[in-house]
């Protein structure tokens, strides 16, 4: 196993969950619920499925699309949604 790729992967997904809306909305059903290790569990199933399917699907792309293409795509992608909100087209 690549350790470091395993902490980078767990580190930058880790962070970017703090506070969004997957944790609020875990936190509200948990609260409504009171009832926490099912929430735990479902939502861990699904975040954990989630991930699998992006894994599987950045596999097959990456058979027909380079790194370097993928990258600047995304890039676009993040620059043009960006422009978009800060226009307040969105």
């Amino acid at each position: 196993m690549d350790w470091k790729l395993f902490a980078t992967t767990f580190g930058t997904l880790f962070v970017a969950e703090l506070g969004d809306k997957t944790q609020l909305a875990c936190m509200l059903f948990a609260a409504k619920s009171q009832k926490p290790w099912t929430v735990f569990l479902a939502s861990s199933l699904a975040l954990v499925l989630v991930s699998f399917l992006g894994v599987l699907v950045a596999d097959a792309v990456c058979r027909y699309v380079s790194g370097e293409v993928l990258k600047k795509v995304a890039g676009t992608a993040f620059v043009v949604l960006g422009a978009l909100i800060w226009l307040d087209k969105m």
